[in-house]
């Protein structure tokens, strides 16, 4: 019997990745999908690469009002920020288990949350309840549990540059970690706003976040780093966010020690992959060959001399940054094979 999943918000960039790949999971189908406002359309209206074809009619879906909501058996919440977290009752008493992609209950604590996101939380006494929904640091923790949160996709980039030096303990605790992230304009969501109009959006290299990014917390968080300092810019680009990570080793390196490192690392993981190539144009880690697809490619470069280790990750930021890591989260809560419905490669060319 297949999992009766449904989903919270599925008119939004999130929501139609999550559709895309629930539609086509061998394990599950999609009972609803809610929004206000497309309530009566059908999925293809808004999402128009899940057109049903004459052989198929697995996405002869229509959108129901939020207010329709029935019981299944995973909810995935894909609201903006605020809105989970203050109808979470209502949500927990529809479906047992529950997979939250906003930032909700990513962080640990009431304190925290406010002091990042600059409000009360509206729910503290369920952000405990909630495993951080990264797969790559939370793997056992997440099976069989009943909620997950989202991760952010530039925290997600930034800690998947660093957890392979983190892991081996090869940062100097006693310099600073300094992160650039470049990023596509979806990550913006599917709401047009002044900054995301395409006359201003076009040809742009813009910093929106020289400091003070709020997704720095989830990488305090994950990495137990705490002198970090992210910047996070747009480029032009749709998908995509690229973590380049400084930092310094706490000891004499050698590129093999970094090998070694990056290995342990990603043999453990299903779906990152290892990009230092010696020549060609695809040397290092892109988010563009990573388009549409699960995989966060990490590579780096050593500056011996300094000591200076630089790392990158690339992701697409609504897959590994938010989609496809909620479903590696469903397989894994749920008992599935934690690939099933995430094999896609990504594409080239693009």
């Amino acid at each position: 019997m297949s999992l009766r999943v449904s989903v919270v918000g599925a008119s939004g960039y999130v929501g139609g990745e999550l559709l895309r790949l629930l539609l086509w999971h061998p394990e599950v189908t999609v009972q609803q999908a809610t929004s206000g406002r497309n309530t009566g359309r059908y999925l293809h209206q808004v999402h128009p690469n899940l057109r049903s074809s004459a052989g198929s009619k697995r996405t002869a879906i229509q959108f129901v009002h939020p207010d329709k909501l029935e019981e299944c058996d995973l909810l995935f919440l894909a609201l903006p920020h605020g809105q989970a977290a203050r109808a979470i009752e209502r949500y927990a008493g529809l479906a047992p288990r529950i997979i939250d992609c906003s930032a909700d209950f990513r962080l640990r604590d009431a304190a925290t949350y406010q002091r990042w996101y600059g409000s009360p939380h509206p729910a503290p006494a369920w952000l405990e309840r909630f495993v951080y929904g990264l797969p790559e640091i939370n793997r056992e923790a997440l099976r069989g549990a009943n909620y997950a949160s989202g991760v952010g996709c530039n925290a997600t980039a930034t800690n998947l540059a660093l957890l392979p030096l983190v892991q081996a303990e090869l940062i100097d605790p006693a310099r600073p970690v300094l992160v650039e992230v470049k990023v596509g304009s979806s990550e913006g969501g599917a709401e047009a706003g002044e900054s995301s109009h395409h006359p201003e959006r076009a040809g742009v290299v813009r910093s929106f976040a020289p400091v003070g990014h709020r997704h720095t917390s989830e990488v305090h968080l994950v990495t137990g780093l705490t002198d970090v300092h992210m910047s996070v810019t747009s480029v032009e680009l749709v998908r995509g966010a690229l973590a380049t990570a400084q930092v310094f080793a706490g000891r004499t390196l050698a590129e093999k020690d970094l090998w070694q490192a990056y290995r342990a690392f990603a043999r453990e993981q299903s779906f990152v992959r290892i990009v230092k190539e010696r020549s060609g144009i695809h040397r290092f880690p892109e988010p563009k060959l990573v388009a549409g697809s699960n995989f966060a490619d990490i590579g780096f470069a050593l500056d011996a001399e300094s000591g200076r280790i630089v790392s990158i990750c690339a992701i697409d930021n609504l897959m590994k940054g938010a989609a496809g890591s909620a479903v590696q989260c469903m397989n894994l809560m749920c008992g599935f094979d934690e690939t099933a419905g995430l094999e896609f490669p990504g594409l080239h060319p693009v």
